[in-house]
């Protein structure tokens, strides 16, 4: 909203709470300071293990998952204005004044797992609801944070909402990227720019 409004620049990234992390922090830290303390463009590259667990419940007793990297779904190279975050939170703003112009942009969508089983029907929806109301628009690209385990997604179920889609034909496309509900994350600035080139994400900081 604030970007819309105003062209302000604003970040996704860490809850306030997240520092008080004790064990699995250090990734986000990392591009935490990377976006806010550098003055150099950032290649972004996948935490070596990640969580889905409580871990504000029990610092001691963590489940960390070996991360197999991002996935390429469409190789390409593309530039544009990152908009995104939570898909369903976005997607609120549809038809007010609040929503951003989606025209040369890199997408960077995620969301939790309070469908549950239903994820991929609810997700798919919201997503086509979004490409409906970016009609005739041109968006550049799409990176998709990682899901959450409950969600149930796998390769497969990724292609099978992405394939669908003939506005994500011919456009790069990446899936398992370090952002969602789950940890750890990279931070990114809302309405700052983005580079795909195949399997590399690289934030332009400068």
């Amino acid at each position: 909203m604030l970007y819309a409004k105003t062209g302000l620049v604003t970040y996704y990234g860490p809850h306030y709470s997240s520092f008080g992390m004790i064990k699995g922090f250090g990734y986000t830290l990392e591009y935490f300071k990377k976006i806010f303390m550098e003055n150099t463009d950032i290649e972004v590259n996948s935490s070596n293990e990640w969580s889905d667990d409580l871990w504000f419940l029990n610092q001691d007793k963590r489940n960390f998952i070996k991360n197999k990297g991002i996935k390429v779904i469409n190789s390409g190279i593309a530039e544009g204005i990152i908009i995104g975050g939570n898909l369903c939170t976005l997607n609120l703003l549809q038809g007010t004044e609040y929503m951003p112009n989606l025209d040369n942009t890199i997408l960077l969508l995620e969301d939790d797992d309070l469908a549950g089983d239903e994820f991929l029907r609810e997700f798919d929806r919201n997503l086509q609801s979004l490409l409906h109301s970016a009609k005739d628009m041109k968006i550049n690209g799409i990176i998709f944070g990682r899901a959450q385990l409950n969600s149930k997604m796998n390769y497969d179920k990724w292609i099978s909402i992405i394939r669908t889609k003939k506005k994500l034909k011919n456009i790069p496309i990446i899936i398992d990227a370090d952002f969602g509900h789950t940890t750890p994350i990279f931070t990114f600035p809302i309405g700052g720019k983005i580079k795909i080139n195949n399997d590399k994400i690289i934030i332009k900081n400068k």
